[in-house]
């Protein structure tokens, strides 16, 4: 299954990987064809850019060629002027052409265009001389005209006296005519006045009329050259036109062609592209619908074998969860009977016995306390491996423990020459912050190893703090058998030993330095080894360095051991009363508990006490009478010893308490703390301290209750934090059917008392949601349904914080 997971991720891999790969192969080849595109592009604009001056300079040739024949046709020299200004233009938008034509040959063309421009220029002045002569020709007509009109004014007929138009005469008629003209005019009578003069002039006339008429034919002969010459000059103007048009339409014709072939070009790179893209989207397409087919198989063989993990971690959870119960089950019914062994072995120890006897006794004692020992390390280890270790945040004095775990482990081997050398940080010796069970834990398999495994010779535990890191490091040096390097590590595996030879020779279940090193870890800290076969080796531990606010309280200066001071107390609460006891005893009190103030005096008649603690508000008899009838009452012996109030009442002072004859008072809830500094006051006559109450609404987060407080009273002591919590449980489920009964009743004053009872110890816990409940119940007058309603809501706030607490105990 590990392989098949490892599958999906490479066909996964592939997959994008083939995908980025024609990704890349398109991009490039739509990069390299828009780059073409693009080039395309611009050489269709330079066309077209092209074509617009070559239709720009066909226009300007146009425009010349009208130009020219207004200037043949016209006499005004201004005219032929504007047509050589516009020629030359032209031929400079032609040299502007050759910077756009692509090849030689078009270049060659536009020369020639220029060259034929400068012969229609040429042309057009050979034109305009030609029609300058025609002109002298009808200078001669007019002169002949005139003298015919000469003629007539001198009583000569013509023939267009009788005839308007004789030139479109037939020639018959016309010389018919003519000598009709000629007849009439020699037949005319002569003036006697004139007659000479007309002679003369006549003579004169007919002179200059042949000359004239001579004049006019060589005229006409030259008209009939020169229209010849014109004729051919018109034809090679039309040529010159035609050549132009015929060179620019080539040129233009060319430069369509090639703009034709980009365009197609262009279209072509189009399609290409397209046909491209379109097959890639196909291709990728495909792809992704055969990769996801794969993917989605591997998905589904994956969920199939997530499934059967899933199966397979559940029951080999389960396992894991009945073998925890199995060895817990085994390591607590192992528990009371060897605690029955030990118990009895010692009490054969304390009896005679011969040397055999004991020698059996001691044997017994031994195997009892390493069998102890074996179930509680397979407890811790299932506890760690299950997450089900739960660490304390309290002060400790670090010096105590581990002098204390020192000289414990040292007295168990009297018979080794070991010398135990300590060196503790001066800095440590205020309080600390931590779990010292643990911790006590860790240092007694670390130390109980070095002792074990040397024969002679130190052991050396150094205790250094190091601000900078806020560590405490601890370092635990032996001069024992020492580990070999390759087993440095495996010492540390569950059920393991560095060497096969060491558990025949020196026992051991392989847990305690797994143990250790799983508690260090949780404390926040490491647990490393140096070591070297044969020379010794160094454990070093380090944890987190966090001081307490306060010093280390002073111890008191009278000795305890010499003297148990005898304690009395009153509490009708029992569980608050049992936690009071349990709490004295530890600290080795006398303790003598009661749960009513009468069967107190009583006792008090016939017995000595150092001090006594009392509860105030208590049924039948508070803590004020109870006060009043030990001062009054000669019979019990009263000799001003100190009683200490133990009340949740706000409304009464400590002025109020003195004038009563109470020493101090302690407020509830209170921890251990204030009443052994409250004790230790007492009797060292130093003051006694003052202990602001607490505020009901104190923020505990979103838990219904904390056990901060109770384990700080009972450190290290479970079994009897259970009995407790047990006690009162039960005292409470108790109290609240009477509450619920006096409700029914409209019992105020009965309500009042129990409240006032039950109170303290939801305190104690912090259950400050059950405890404001309480508090209005007890001190305020309300009506009888916001009662009842108070009390159901308590009830049932109390069932589920007693169902967390029946768990929290099993």
């Amino acid at each position: 299954m590990e392989n098949k997971k490892s599958y999906i991720p490479i066909k996964v891999f592939i997959s994008y990987l083939v995908l980025v790969l024609l990704f890349g192969s398109v991009a490039w080849f739509l990069y390299s064809e828009n780059k073409s595109f693009s080039k395309n592009e611009n050489r269709f604009t330079e066309k077209n850019s092209s074509i617009l001056k070559v239709s720009n300079v066909l226009y300007d040739l146009y425009e010349t060629e009208s130009m020219a024949r207004i200037a043949i046709q016209s006499e005004s020299e201004k005219d032929f002027k504007d047509y050589v200004a516009k020629t030359i233009i032209l031929k400079v938008n032609i040299d502007s052409l050759k910077a756009v034509v692509s090849t030689s040959y078009q270049i060659k063309l536009l020369d020639s265009v220029q060259v034929l421009l400068s012969k229609k220029i040429q042309n057009i002045q050979q034109l305009k001389a030609i029609k300058n002569k025609t002109e002298d020709e009808a200078a001669v007509s007019n002169a002949i005209s005139d003298l015919t009109k000469m003629e007539s004014s001198m009583r000569k007929l013509q023939l267009e006296d009788f005839v308007k138009s004789p030139a479109t005469m037939g020639n018959y008629e016309r010389n018919v005519l003519q000598k009709y003209v000629a007849y009439l005019n020699q037949n005319i009578p002569d003036d006697s006045t004139n007659t000479l003069s007309k002679k003369a002039s006549d003579s004169i006339i007919s002179v200059s009329k042949i000359l004239l008429n001579q004049v006019q034919k060589e005229t006409a002969n030259k008209k009939k050259l020169l229209n010849l010459e014109e004729n051919k000059l018109l034809q090679n103007e039309l040529s010159i036109s035609d050549q132009l048009r015929k060179v620019l339409g080539i040129i233009e014709r060319e430069i369509i062609l090639n703009t034709t072939q980009i365009y197609l070009g262009r279209e072509a790179s189009l399609k290409k592209t397209n046909q491209i893209v379109t097959t890639a989207a196909i291709i990728g397409l495909l792809l992704t619908l055969f990769f996801l087919i794969l993917i989605l198989n591997d998905f589904s063989k994956t969920q199939s074998y997530k499934k059967q993990l899933e199966t397979a971690s559940l029951k080999a959870r389960k396992l894991l969860t009945s073998r925890e119960q199995l060895i817990s089950t085994v390591s607590h019914d192992l528990k009371t009977p060897l605690s029955t062994i030990i118990g009895y072995t010692e009490l054969l120890s304390n009896s005679d016995l011969n040397t055999k006897q004991l020698y059996f006794t001691k044997n017994i004692k031994g195997s009892s306390d390493y069998i102890s020992k074996l179930v509680q390390d397979l407890l811790d280890f299932t506890q760690i491996e299950a997450g089900k270790i739960t660490i304390e945040k309290i002060p400790f004095s670090l010096p105590d423990i581990i002098n204390e775990v020192g000289k414990s482990i040292q007295s168990v081997y009297p018979q080794k020459p070991i010398q135990l050398l300590l060196d503790i940080d001066p800095t440590l010796q205020q309080r600390i912050v931590g779990d010292p069970f643990r911790l006590r834990q860790i240092l007694s398999n670390v130390i109980g190893n070095a002792f074990k495994f040397t024969e002679k010779g130190f052991i050396k535990v150094e205790v250094k703090a190091n601000f900078e890191t806020n560590k405490i490091t601890i370092q635990i040096e032996d001069s024992g058998i020492g580990i070999a390097e390759k087993n440095q590590q495996l010492i540390f595996e569950e059920f393991t030993q560095a060497d096969d030879k060491i558990e025949k020779k020196y026992g051991g279940t392989g847990l305690g330095l797994t143990i250790s090193k799983k508690m260090t870890t949780i404390l926040g800290g490491t647990l490393k080894v140096k070591s070297v076969l044969g020379k010794g080796s160094v454990f070093e531990i380090q944890i987190p360095l966090c001081y307490d606010n306060t010093l280390l309280e002073k111890k008191l200066l009278f000795d305890t051991s010499k003297k148990k001071l005898i304690a009395i107390i009153i509490d009708d609460d029992q569980s608050l009363l049992q936690l009071t006891t349990e709490v004295l005893r530890q600290h080795h009190y006398s303790v003598f508990p009661f749960n009513n103030a009468p069967e107190a005096l009583i006792w008090i008649e016939n017995n000595a006490f150092d001090f006594v603690i009392t509860d105030i508000q208590m049924p039948n008899m508070d803590g004020f009478i109870f006060m009043k009838e030990l001062q009054n009452t000669l019979k019990l012996n009263y000799k001003n010893q100190a009683v200490i109030a133990v009340t949740g009442r706000q409304d009464l002072s400590l002025e109020d308490y003195k004038r009563a004859g109470f020493a101090p008072v302690i407020r509830k809830p209170f921890s251990p703390k204030v009443m052994l500094k409250t004790i230790n006051a007492i009797f060292n006559k130093s003051e006694i301290p003052i202990i602001p109450a607490k505020n009901n609404n104190s923020k505990n987060g979103d838990k219904l209750y904390s056990l901060k407080v109770l384990k700080a009273f009972l450190p290290n002591e479970k079994e009897a934090l259970k009995e407790v919590l047990k006690v009162f449980m039960t005292s409470s489920r108790e109290n609240l059917e009477l509450l619920e009964q006096a409700a029914l009743d409209n019992n105020y004053t009965l309500i009042k008392n129990i409240t006032h009872k039950m109170n303290p110890m939801f305190k104690q816990i912090e259950a400050f949601d059950i405890s404001n409940i309480l508090d209005q119940l007890e001190l305020k007058d309300t009506e009888s349904s916001e009662i009842n309603r108070a009390v159901r809501d308590l009830k049932n706030k109390i069932s589920v914080l007693f169902i967390r607490l029946e768990k929290e105990i099993n």
